[in-house]
C-alpha cells in the first residue's frame, strides 16, 4: 500500500541486505519496502517480518561490516563460555 497523498507516508522499493540471521544463514539480499522517514522495512516472504535498520543495510558493503562484526562477538561469547566451562570442578 501507497500513501501518495501522504509524503510522510510514502513506501519505495529497495534492495536490502539483512544481516539478523547472518551467522546461520549468511547476509539475505531482498527486495522490500521502505517508507520514507522510517528504518523498518516489510519482507515479501510466506510470514512476513517487520526488521529495523542495524538488523537489516541497503549496501552489500555495510551488510559484510556487520556480519563480521556479529561474527567476533560470538567468537567472543563462546570463548568466554568456554573458559567458565573449563573453571568447573566436579
Amino acid at each position: 500500500m501507497t500513501f501518495k497523498n501522504n509524503p510522510i507516508m510514502e513506501e519505495k522499493t529497495i534492495t536490502a541486505y539483512i544481516t539478523k540471521y547472518a551467522l546461520t544463514r549468511g547476509i539475505v539480499a531482498i527486495t522490500s519496502r521502505l517508507r520514507v522517514g522510517s528504518d523498518l522495512i516489510t519482507t515479501n516472504e510466506k510470514y512476513p517480518q517487520y526488521l529495523h535498520k542495524g538488523n537489516w543495510f541497503s549496501t552489500e558493503e555495510e551488510a559484510k561490516v556487520d556480519a563480521e562484526n556479529r561474527r567476533k562477538k560470538k567468537i567472543a561469547s563462546l570463548k568466554k563460555q568456554i573458559e567458565k566451562l573449563e573453571k568447573l570442578k566436579f
